[in-house]
């Protein structure tokens, strides 16, 4: 019982740490949004700004696939089971034949 409790409490406390990643990168992309200039414009924000910004999006990514991986998700682009699989292009090749 104790067991199952502590991984129901940790999972919980993951989720709350997911929702919380989620929002910081949708809150961080809605303010690069907002302060992207115009076209012809000068951009408002610094070159370290903007390194920053992508180095908070690069961490914010490597925790929620930490997170993904520690609640055993797949990261995998879901699908159907009755959709048609995705096959790679094989192409067949024939020897031409000799002439005798």
């Amino acid at each position: 019982m104790a067991i199952t409790r502590y991984i129901a409490m940790n999972t919980i406390e993951l989720s709350k740490e997911q929702r919380s990643l989620r929002l910081m990168r949708k809150t961080l992309g809605n303010i690069v949004k907002d302060v992207t200039p115009r076209a012809g414009r000068e951009n408002p924000l610094s070159e370290n700004t903007i390194l920053d910004i992508r180095d908070c999006f690069a961490l914010i990514s490597e925790r929620e696939a930490e997170l993904a991986e520690a609640l055993n998700f797949d990261q995998a682009k879901p699908y159907y089971t009755d959709d048609p699989q995705a096959r790679p292009n094989v192409i067949e090749f024939a020897k031409p034949k000799k002439d005798h």
